[in-house]
């Protein structure tokens, strides 16, 4: 048996397992990078009377917000919009994987 189909399969197996890693984002990094979410949100994410909460809501959910604001798909806040749009996809992830650690 050649070694090279062996060599291929792990190569696979190991992007593959790699894959959901770099995806979900540090949520230290979200920490640094969430100073404009908090003057609407809090630093605890909690929100208020008229900002909702997005402490512990799952980092899919809230990536899926923020993508939706930034393609200008999703329009219940202009604030929002503009913010997202400032945003890169690691951002989003960072500050996803961030908020999901934060207790509701």
């Amino acid at each position: 048996m050649s070694k090279l189909p062996l060599s291929i399969l792990a190569l696979t197996c190991v992007l593959f397992a790699a894959g959901p890693a770099q995806a979900a984002g540090d949520a230290k990094a979200g920490a640094t990078k969430a100073e404009a979410c908090m003057d609407c949100h809090g630093e605890d994410g909690k929100g208020d009377e008229d900002n909702p909460s997005i402490a512990g809501m799952s980092a899919d959910k809230f990536a899926k917000a923020m993508q939706e604001y930034k393609a200008g798909t999703r329009t219940k806040s202009k604030q929002m919009t503009k913010a997202a749009q400032k945003l890169s996809a690691e951002d989003i992830a960072d500050l996803a994987a961030h908020y999901a650690t934060l207790k509701p």
